[in-house]
Protein backbone atom coordinates (compact mmCIF):
# COMPACT_ATOMS: atom_id res chain seq x y z
CA UNK A 1 0.00 0.00 0.00
CA UNK A 2 1.47 3.47 -0.88
CA UNK A 3 2.28 5.40 2.05
CA UNK A 4 3.06 8.54 3.31
CA UNK A 5 6.36 8.87 0.74
CA UNK A 6 4.94 7.50 -2.12
CA UNK A 7 1.59 9.28 -1.73
CA UNK A 8 3.62 12.77 -0.90
CA UNK A 9 5.65 12.08 -4.55
CA UNK A 10 2.28 11.35 -5.81
CA UNK A 11 0.81 14.45 -4.77
CA UNK A 12 4.21 16.73 -6.03
CA UNK A 13 3.78 15.13 -9.21
CA UNK A 14 0.00 15.90 -10.03
CA UNK A 15 0.17 19.08 -8.49
CA UNK A 16 2.67 20.19 -11.23
CA UNK A 17 0.48 18.63 -13.74
CA UNK A 18 -3.30 19.38 -12.84
CA UNK A 19 -3.66 22.13 -10.22
CA UNK A 20 -5.27 25.41 -12.22
CA UNK A 21 -6.72 22.41 -14.71
CA UNK A 22 -10.36 21.72 -15.49
CA UNK A 23 -11.09 18.34 -15.77
CA UNK A 24 -12.07 18.09 -19.37
CA UNK A 25 -13.60 14.39 -19.74
CA UNK A 26 -13.43 11.18 -17.68
CA UNK A 27 -14.34 7.33 -17.67
CA UNK A 28 -14.99 5.10 -15.02
CA UNK A 29 -13.74 1.68 -16.97
CA UNK A 30 -14.66 -0.48 -13.89
CA UNK A 31 -17.86 0.78 -11.87
CA UNK A 32 -16.36 -1.18 -8.82
CA UNK A 33 -14.13 2.06 -8.21
CA UNK A 34 -16.71 5.05 -7.99
CA UNK A 35 -18.28 4.24 -4.44
CA UNK A 36 -20.73 7.41 -4.09
CA UNK A 37 -23.86 8.24 -6.46
CA UNK A 38 -24.36 11.72 -4.97
CA UNK A 39 -22.97 13.98 -6.01
CA UNK A 40 -22.77 12.60 -9.25
CA UNK A 41 -19.04 12.72 -10.92
CA UNK A 42 -20.66 14.95 -13.85
CA UNK A 43 -20.26 18.01 -11.57
CA UNK A 44 -16.35 18.30 -11.48
CA UNK A 45 -16.45 18.15 -15.33
CA UNK A 46 -15.28 21.46 -16.46
CA UNK A 47 -14.00 22.50 -13.00
CA UNK A 48 -10.92 23.58 -12.47
CA UNK A 49 -8.46 21.60 -9.66
CA UNK A 50 -7.71 24.13 -6.85
CA UNK A 51 -5.43 21.62 -4.95
CA UNK A 52 -3.95 18.09 -4.56
CA UNK A 53 -3.72 17.20 -0.90
CA UNK A 54 -3.11 14.06 1.37
CA UNK A 55 -5.76 12.60 3.95
CA UNK A 56 -3.90 10.02 5.58
CA UNK A 57 -3.20 7.28 2.69
CA UNK A 58 -5.58 9.18 0.73
CA UNK A 59 -5.13 11.54 -2.33
CA UNK A 60 -7.85 14.24 -2.12
CA UNK A 61 -8.09 16.40 -5.38
CA UNK A 62 -10.13 19.53 -4.23
CA UNK A 63 -12.26 21.31 -6.75
CA UNK A 64 -13.90 24.50 -7.29
CA UNK A 65 -17.23 25.31 -5.28
CA UNK A 66 -15.71 22.25 -2.04
CA UNK A 67 -16.40 19.20 -4.55
CA UNK A 68 -13.74 17.22 -3.60
CA UNK A 69 -12.49 13.76 -5.07
CA UNK A 70 -11.07 11.28 -2.58
CA UNK A 71 -8.89 8.61 -3.85
CA UNK A 72 -7.82 5.26 -1.54
CA UNK A 73 -5.45 3.28 -3.71
CA UNK A 74 -5.34 0.14 -0.94
CA UNK A 75 -3.06 -1.63 -1.51
CA UNK A 76 -2.77 -2.65 -5.12
CA UNK A 77 -4.14 0.81 -6.60
CA UNK A 78 -1.58 2.57 -8.74
CA UNK A 79 -1.60 6.15 -10.68
CA UNK A 80 -0.84 6.49 -14.66
CA UNK A 81 0.05 10.09 -16.35
CA UNK A 82 -0.06 10.37 -20.01
CA UNK A 83 1.08 13.60 -21.57
CA UNK A 84 -1.06 15.18 -23.92
CA UNK A 85 -0.68 14.27 -26.94
CA UNK A 86 0.79 11.28 -26.46
CA UNK A 87 -1.47 8.04 -27.74
CA UNK A 88 -2.42 6.06 -24.60
CA UNK A 89 -2.56 2.73 -24.52
CA UNK A 90 -4.46 1.31 -20.91
CA UNK A 91 -3.01 -1.14 -19.53
CA UNK A 92 -6.11 -4.15 -19.90
CA UNK A 93 -8.18 -5.00 -17.45
CA UNK A 94 -6.66 -3.06 -14.25
CA UNK A 95 -7.89 -0.04 -15.27
CA UNK A 96 -10.30 1.84 -13.22
CA UNK A 97 -10.73 5.05 -14.18
CA UNK A 98 -9.52 7.79 -16.52
CA UNK A 99 -9.44 11.53 -15.92
CA UNK A 100 -8.74 13.76 -18.89
CA UNK A 101 -6.87 17.49 -18.69
CA UNK A 102 -5.82 19.72 -20.66
CA UNK A 103 -2.34 18.59 -19.47
CA UNK A 104 -2.66 14.78 -20.14
CA UNK A 105 -4.68 11.76 -18.66
CA UNK A 106 -4.30 10.29 -15.52
CA UNK A 107 -5.28 6.57 -15.46
CA UNK A 108 -6.05 4.98 -12.05
CA UNK A 109 -5.08 1.01 -11.94
CA UNK A 110 -5.56 -1.56 -10.03
CA UNK A 111 -3.25 -5.11 -9.96
CA UNK A 112 -4.72 -8.45 -9.22
CA UNK A 113 -8.49 -9.56 -9.24
CA UNK A 114 -9.39 -7.80 -5.76
CA UNK A 115 -10.52 -4.02 -6.11
CA UNK A 116 -10.07 -2.26 -3.30
CA UNK A 117 -9.41 0.80 -4.41
CA UNK A 118 -12.23 3.80 -4.25
CA UNK A 119 -13.30 7.06 -5.13
CA UNK A 120 -15.48 9.26 -3.18
CA UNK A 121 -17.47 12.27 -4.88
CA UNK A 122 -17.66 14.58 -1.49
CA UNK A 123 -19.63 17.92 -1.67
CA UNK A 124 -18.65 20.46 1.20
CA UNK A 125 -15.82 20.40 3.83
CA UNK A 126 -17.82 18.96 6.39
CA UNK A 127 -18.70 15.48 4.35
CA UNK A 128 -14.99 15.52 4.19
CA UNK A 129 -14.23 14.78 7.42
CA UNK A 130 -15.47 11.91 8.04
CA UNK A 131 -12.49 10.30 5.65
CA UNK A 132 -10.07 11.61 8.30
CA UNK A 133 -9.07 8.92 10.57
CA UNK A 134 -7.77 11.40 13.10
CA UNK A 135 -3.95 10.21 13.14
CA UNK A 136 -1.26 12.18 14.32
CA UNK A 137 0.76 14.08 11.00
CA UNK A 138 3.83 12.73 12.94
CA UNK A 139 6.39 15.42 10.71
CA UNK A 140 4.25 18.23 12.19
CA UNK A 141 4.18 16.89 15.66
CA UNK A 142 6.15 17.87 18.87
CA UNK A 143 7.76 15.05 20.47
CA UNK A 144 5.37 15.41 23.33
CA UNK A 145 2.19 15.27 21.25
CA UNK A 146 4.45 11.98 19.27
CA UNK A 147 4.49 10.63 23.11
CA UNK A 148 0.86 11.22 24.28
CA UNK A 149 -0.58 9.57 21.05
CA UNK A 150 1.44 6.43 21.31
CA UNK A 151 0.76 5.95 24.43
CA UNK A 152 -3.00 6.73 24.34
CA UNK A 153 -3.52 3.11 23.63
CA UNK A 154 -1.48 0.25 24.89
CA UNK A 155 -1.17 -1.71 22.09
CA UNK A 156 2.22 -3.37 20.19
CA UNK A 157 4.27 -0.29 18.34
CA UNK A 158 4.10 -2.42 15.12
CA UNK A 159 0.34 -2.19 15.54
CA UNK A 160 0.32 1.41 17.25
CA UNK A 161 2.22 3.22 14.43
CA UNK A 162 0.17 1.13 11.62
CA UNK A 163 -3.26 2.58 13.49
CA UNK A 164 -5.00 5.75 11.02
CA UNK A 165 -6.36 6.37 14.25
CA UNK A 166 -2.91 7.51 15.89
CA UNK A 167 -0.96 7.93 13.12
CA UNK A 168 -1.33 9.23 9.38
CA UNK A 169 0.07 8.04 6.27
CA UNK A 170 2.10 5.07 8.45
CA UNK A 171 2.06 1.52 7.20
CA UNK A 172 3.29 -1.80 6.75
CA UNK A 173 6.52 -1.14 5.49
CA UNK A 174 7.61 2.11 6.98
CA UNK A 175 6.60 0.90 10.25
CA UNK A 176 9.48 -1.55 9.56
CA UNK A 177 11.81 0.87 8.41
CA UNK A 178 11.45 3.33 11.42
CA UNK A 179 11.46 0.31 14.05
CA UNK A 180 14.65 -1.16 12.95
CA UNK A 181 15.90 2.58 12.87
CA UNK A 182 14.77 3.02 16.59
CA UNK A 183 16.56 0.14 17.37
CA UNK A 184 13.04 -1.32 18.60
CA UNK A 185 11.22 -4.67 18.78
CA UNK A 186 7.82 -4.80 16.86
CA UNK A 187 6.10 -6.70 19.88
CA UNK A 188 6.84 -3.92 22.29
CA UNK A 189 3.89 -2.93 24.36
CA UNK A 190 3.68 1.15 24.24
CA UNK A 191 2.85 1.27 27.84
CA UNK A 192 6.52 -0.22 28.50
CA UNK A 193 8.52 2.23 26.59
CA UNK A 194 10.54 4.83 28.32
CA UNK A 195 10.78 8.58 28.07
CA UNK A 196 14.48 7.71 26.11
CA UNK A 197 12.70 4.99 23.81
CA UNK A 198 9.85 7.08 22.88
CA UNK A 199 12.30 10.09 22.23
CA UNK A 200 14.02 7.04 19.92
CA UNK A 201 11.26 6.28 18.12
CA UNK A 202 9.86 9.93 17.52
CA UNK A 203 13.51 10.82 15.82
CA UNK A 204 13.42 7.60 13.70
CA UNK A 205 10.17 7.95 12.10
CA UNK A 206 10.32 11.53 11.69
CA UNK A 207 13.75 10.66 9.94
CA UNK A 208 13.13 7.61 8.12
CA UNK A 209 9.70 9.33 6.48
CA UNK A 210 11.89 12.36 5.89
CA UNK A 211 14.79 10.37 4.19
CA UNK A 212 12.93 8.46 2.17
CA UNK A 213 10.35 11.18 0.59
CA UNK A 214 13.29 12.94 -0.28
CA UNK A 215 14.58 9.53 -2.20
CA UNK A 216 11.76 9.16 -4.16
CA UNK A 217 11.63 12.32 -5.34
CA UNK A 218 15.23 12.17 -6.38
CA UNK A 219 14.49 8.77 -8.11
CA UNK A 220 11.67 10.31 -10.02
CA UNK A 221 13.89 13.80 -11.42
CA UNK A 222 10.47 15.62 -12.03
CA UNK A 223 9.17 12.39 -13.91
CA UNK A 224 5.42 10.63 -12.70
CA UNK A 225 6.51 8.19 -10.43
CA UNK A 226 6.18 4.74 -12.09
CA UNK A 227 7.79 2.25 -9.51
CA UNK A 228 5.55 2.70 -6.69
CA UNK A 229 6.13 -0.38 -4.49
CA UNK A 230 6.53 -1.51 -0.89
CA UNK A 231 9.59 -3.07 -1.39
CA UNK A 232 11.95 -1.27 -2.20
CA UNK A 233 16.34 -0.99 -2.75
CA UNK A 234 18.02 0.52 0.34
CA UNK A 235 15.12 -0.71 2.32
CA UNK A 236 16.81 -2.26 5.86
CA UNK A 237 14.44 -4.78 6.97
CA UNK A 238 11.15 -4.62 5.25
CA UNK A 239 10.97 -7.48 2.50
CA UNK A 240 14.18 -8.32 3.11
CA UNK A 241 13.85 -11.88 4.95
CA UNK A 242 16.79 -13.60 5.64
CA UNK A 243 19.04 -11.47 3.86
CA UNK A 244 21.67 -9.29 6.29
CA UNK A 245 20.39 -6.33 8.12
CA UNK A 246 22.71 -3.57 6.77
CA UNK A 247 23.51 -2.48 10.33
CA UNK A 248 25.00 -5.79 11.87
CA UNK A 249 24.97 -8.57 9.30
CA UNK A 250 22.14 -11.06 10.76
CA UNK A 251 20.18 -12.27 8.74
CA UNK A 252 16.73 -10.32 8.52
CA UNK A 253 13.78 -12.27 10.26
CA UNK A 254 10.04 -12.02 10.24
CA UNK A 255 6.92 -12.59 11.93
CA UNK A 256 3.97 -13.83 9.13
CA UNK A 257 -0.21 -12.90 10.12
CA UNK A 258 -3.09 -12.64 7.60
CA UNK A 259 -1.53 -11.22 4.68
CA UNK A 260 1.30 -9.10 6.13
CA UNK A 261 4.37 -9.63 7.88
CA UNK A 262 6.86 -7.91 9.99
CA UNK A 263 10.22 -7.60 9.37
CA UNK A 264 12.98 -7.35 11.84
CA UNK A 265 17.26 -7.62 12.95
CA UNK A 266 16.71 -9.76 15.89
CA UNK A 267 20.04 -8.70 16.90
CA UNK A 268 19.51 -4.88 16.19
CA UNK A 269 15.89 -4.48 17.63
CA UNK A 270 15.34 -7.76 20.29
CA UNK A 271 18.79 -8.14 21.97
CA UNK A 272 19.23 -11.37 20.07
CA UNK A 273 16.03 -13.30 20.62
CA UNK A 274 13.84 -14.86 17.69
CA UNK A 275 10.35 -13.67 18.03
CA UNK A 276 7.95 -16.58 17.15
CA UNK A 277 6.51 -16.69 13.73
CA UNK A 278 2.62 -17.87 14.34
CA UNK A 279 2.42 -20.23 11.10
CA UNK A 280 6.32 -21.82 11.50
CA UNK A 281 6.98 -21.71 15.13
CA UNK A 282 3.63 -23.69 15.61
CA UNK A 283 5.24 -26.26 12.72
CA UNK A 284 8.38 -26.64 14.77
CA UNK A 285 7.46 -26.64 18.46
CA UNK A 286 10.49 -26.93 19.99
CA UNK A 287 12.90 -27.08 16.97
CA UNK A 288 11.55 -23.02 16.73
CA UNK A 289 15.15 -21.29 17.27
CA UNK A 290 14.75 -18.55 19.66
CA UNK A 291 18.11 -16.77 18.96
CA UNK A 292 19.91 -15.61 16.65
CA UNK A 293 22.63 -18.74 17.72
CA UNK A 294 20.14 -21.31 17.17
CA UNK A 295 19.94 -19.86 13.67
CA UNK A 296 23.37 -20.28 12.35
Amino acid sequence: MPELPDVVVYIEALEQRIVGQPLEAYAILNPFILRTVAPSLDAAVGAAVRAVWRLGKRIVMEFDDELFLVIHLMIAGRFRWFDAGVRKRLPGRISLAEFVFPTGALVLTEAGTKRRASLHVVLGRDALREFDRGGLEVLQATRDEFADRLTSENHTLKRALTDPRLFSGIGNAYSDELLHRARLSPLTLSSRLTGDEITRLFDAARSALTDWTQRLRDESRGRFPEKVTAFRDGMAVHGRFREPCPVCGTAVQRIRYAANETNYCPRCQTEGRVLADRALSRLLKQDWPRTVEELT
